[in-house]
Parts: C-alpha cells; structure tokens; sequence
C-alpha cells in the first residue's frame, strides 16, 4: 500500500507528482476556492485516496453530486474524454472503480437516520442551533442540570420541551445556587425550539443515537468506508447544519484515545461550506473549534475544512491547517484583492511563480497546492493539475441510492426509531398521580352544599367565601390542597392545560412526526 494520496501533476509541464502524505494527514487542511473551480471534485478525489488506503471518511454532500462515489465512473460520461486527457498530462493511468459508500440523513430519506439524544448534543451546541442570547443558554444549562438532578433522561425531542414546562412552572423553586431563571427567557427557548420543530429538526434527537464505530468501519477488502450525510436539504436550515458536523467532530474529540502519530489517519472528516460554522460564532466557540482541531489530530483524526475563501476560516483555525489545495479565487473588488493577497501570503513561496497571480489564474481543475513534506515542514507551492476521479462524477439515482441503502449491514441496527422511558413519559406520569391526589384532595374538601368547589362545576358562580357561623368549625385543609403545591403537582397543572390547548396539541402531532409528512 502506497504511503500517500497522489492528488495531480504540478511543475512546468504538469510531471512532478504532487501527493498528501499519509503520516502527515491528521495535520489538517483546506480546500478553498470560488464556486465553479473544482472544490468537488478535490474533496471526491481525496476522500478515494484515504478509502484505498483503509481510511474511513465522513462527508457532507451538500449538492448531491457526491453520491457517485458509490458508483464506479463510465466511458460515456461526458467529461471521459477530458479526463483520459488529463490523465495522460500527469501520468495516470485511469482506472474507474466505485468505492464503499453509506449514506446517512437525518430525516432517514436519503440514508440511515442520523439521531442524537438531547444530552449528547449537550446545552452549548442546542443554544448555538437555537441562536440564543447568553442569558437563554444560561436557562438551558439549568434546565440540563435539573434534568440531572432529578433523574430525567433527556433523550429526544419532547424530553426537552417537557423539561422546559417543568422548569417554567417551578422557576422560584429552583436552587438559587443557579441564578434567577426568567420567565421570559424560557418562552424565547421554546419559541426557537418551535422554530427547529417547524424545520424539520427535531428529528435528529432521539434513538438509536449514532455510534462512533460505525462511522469507523472498512469494507470486507479492506478499504475506508466513506460515510456520506445528505446535506441538501440541510442546507436550508444553515445553523442545523454546521450544528451536526460539529457535534459528530466533537463526539470523536470526547470519545477516542490518543493514538500519537500514525502511518495514517483513523478517519478523516470533511467540513463543506465551513464559513456556516464561523459566521457569526461567538469567540468561546471559535476557541473550541481551535482547541479542538489543534487536540483531535494526537486521536488520529484529520479536519479538512472545504470553502469558498480562506479568509472564511479565522486565523487561529486556519494556523492548523497543514495541507492546502486552493482553486481559483476572483478578486473583482478591494476587498476580493486584500483577501487574495492574504491567502497567497499562506503558501510557502515558489521562485518560478507569483502565487498570487497563479490563484488568480488557475482554471477549472487546476489548483495552487502545499502538501506537508517530511518532518511535516510546508511544501513549496505548485502549480496543480488535479486528477480525474476514479468513482462516477455525478449523483446516483434515487433507485441507485436506495440499493445502497438496502444492502448496509447498518440497515437495520437504524431504521427502527426507538422511543424509551425517558422525561417526557416520567414527568407525564408524575402529573397523571399528582393530578389524581389533587382531585382527590379536593373531593374531601369540597363542601356537601353551597357556593365554592363542588364536584359537578369547577367552579360555582355564587361567591366562593362565606362568613362561617360562630359554632362552625375550621375547615380541614390536606396538604394536597395546600396554598403550596408540590413541585410535582404544579407541574402537572402546566402539563394539563399545555395538552389541553390547541397549541398543547400542535406539539403534540409534532412530536409523533405527522406535522411533517402534511397530515
């Protein structure tokens, strides 16, 4: 097995290999470049050089067009004669061959739904996805924290927004350890999370959870599985997006050993459209992101970061990317002109070219490349000619899609949505006996005739306090009836009148999935 990835040609005439080092890939790198220049196909051909070589892949195919990496490519396809000639320009023999493929999608449409429980996603990333204030993540941690602390798995979707009920209705009784818990700021929480629901992503919560080791699996010869999430319609939610490979990338961070310095990567994970996961970001989350590109690489783990613009990705992440493939990038204003001379300035200088012209020049399929060499020092930049890929370049069919999907071993360990005990039916069960001792309690209470509570009316219109008679005695009061409900009684009033409500059973057709499917 060779010890590298040969990615094109480079020099004057294209005959100097340029090839990613395998002993060097967990350093990580970036793929940049204008729409149009060849960002795809880099990532397509890349993701088959660490799958021949034994190295699992996880993708985002925010097109489509990823998917043919499953299929092998054909001699009728319409770019074949410009790839046999480019083959022959750099040295390649051109060989089409599909790859092992499993394909992954959060609504289970176009792959094995991808699931995470609410407490592995954890507050920060839920408050990231929900573009909260600082404030409304603090509620969120207590809300995690309560959930803690009174046992309440929080595994999908309606554990969360149950949770959430609770703490609204118990707000003064939470410890004031944790700080003040304002009303109005759990309202905006379940607001946002309304909004997730409506987009459709409260389907990723639940189980079976994703596990790592089926993200790190070879085929029966030996080659990397390259795992593929569709994107395409995950696209449209940006924040979810972003949300979800970064969850993935911080669950390997969490949960494998380090592992030094390889021959090879164990997995290699790559982030399309990374600018969705900085715009915006608070700076104690970029300062993650940082600690963990800069950590997760001694677990054998390489981050190649695929966009538009390296200025997209901040300087403290961008340090941490050692191997670099960069497309063309048009600078049609000053700002585009700053921006090219800066991420020329990246590129460890070559004397027969200015790298900032050749980032501006290189056309589509050419690239200005820096591979890490031996000790891993940066390679001299070169101008690149990127070979063809070996898999089909283009989308599978839907029927093509679906026989793949069938013949997984993961299947069916997936398909089957699992719905345990968890704090949705243990809070419910909690209300359903606190309902009962209450009714109970004001049965006893209630008074054989007249005015006040009685068990035929809620309420009675007539005035609800008498004068009592001289000789009447005091009234017995049960702690049931108490002026101070129970934390758990309390809740239950909520409970009740949330399910009684139209909107209580809006979320409710949301949690059994039909408000998506247009019943």
């Amino acid at each position: 097995m060779s010890d590298r990835i040969f990615a094109g040609g480079g020099g004057v005439d294209y005959a100097e290999p340029q090839a990613l080092l395998l002993g060097y890939a967990n350093r990580h790198g970036l793929i940049a470049g204008a729409t149009g220049t060849g960002k795809t196909v880099t990532l397509q051909i890349l993701a088959e050089g660490f799958s021949a070589a034994g190295v699992p892949v996880v993708l985002a195919d925010v097109k489509g067009d990823l998917s043919g990496l499953a299929k092998p490519g054909v001699a009728e396809g319409k770019l074949h004669e410009a790839f046999v000639k480019r083959s022959q320009t750099i040295g390649l023999d051109l060989e089409y061959k599909a790859f092992p493929v499993a394909f992954w999608d959060i609504w289970g449409e176009q792959g094995h739904p991808l699931r995470a429980t609410v407490a592995e996603m954890g507050p920060v990333l839920i408050a990231r996805m929900l573009e909260l204030t600082e404030p409304q993540e603090g509620v969120l941690n207590i809300a995690f924290r309560l959930a803690d602390e009174q046992g309440l798995p929080l595994l999908d979707f309606k554990d969360l927004t149950a949770v959430l009920a609770f703490l609204a209705e118990n707000a003064k009784s939470i410890n004031p350890a944790w700080g003040y818990v304002a009303p109005a700021s759990i309202g905006a929480i379940q607001r946002r999370l309304l909004v997730l629901e409506n987009q459709g992503g409260a389907a990723m919560f639940g189980e079976p959870a994703l596990e790592l080791a089926d993200l790190m699996r070879q085929s029966d010869d030996g080659r990397g599985v390259i795992n593929i999430l569709a994107a395409d319609r995950l696209m449209n939610t940006p924040r979810l997006y972003s949300m979800v490979l970064l969850w993935i990338l911080s669950e390997l961070f969490e949960e494998l050993p380090e592992v030094g310095n390889p021959d090879k990567p164990r997995l290699v994970f790559f982030f399309d459209e990374a600018h969705l996961l900085f715009d915006g970001a608070p700076k104690a989350l970029i300062d993650r992101i940082e600690q963990v590109a800069r950590l997760i690489r001694s677990k054998g783990v390489g981050v190649y970061f695929v966009t538009q613009n390296p200025a997209d990705v901040p300087e403290v992440v961008l340090g941490q990317l050692g191997n670099r493939v960069q497309h063309a990038l048009r600078a049609f204003t000053a700002k585009d002109q700053r921006e090219l001379r800066q991420a020329a300035q990246n590129y460890r200088a070559n004397p027969r070219f200015s790298i900032e012209d050749a980032i501006r020049e290189v056309g589509t399929g050419e690239a200005v490349t820096s591979f890490l060499e031996a000790k891993g020092v940066p390679g001299v930049a070169e101008r690149t000619l990127i070979r063809p890929p070996s898999s089909f370049n283009g989308p599978l069919t839907l029927a093509e899609r679906a026989a793949v999907i069938a013949a997984s071993p993961l299947a069916a360990k997936y398909e089957k949505l699992l719905d345990r005990d968890s704090a949705f039916e243990m809070l419910a069960r909690r209300a359903a006996r606190a309902a009962d001792e209450a009714a109970g309690a004001a049965a006893e209470d209630a008074p054989a005739e007249g005015g006040g509570y009685n068990r035929a009316r809620r309420y009675d219109p007539t005035p609800r306090y008498r004068t009592p008679k001289a000789d009447a005695p005091a009234p017995k009061r049960s702690s049931g009836a108490s002026r101070s409900d129970s934390v758990t009684q309390t809740f239950a009033k909520s409970f009740a009148r949330q399910l009684g409500t139209k909107s209580g059973q809006a979320l409710v057709r949301g949690i059994l999935g039909t408000l998506f499917r247009g019943k």
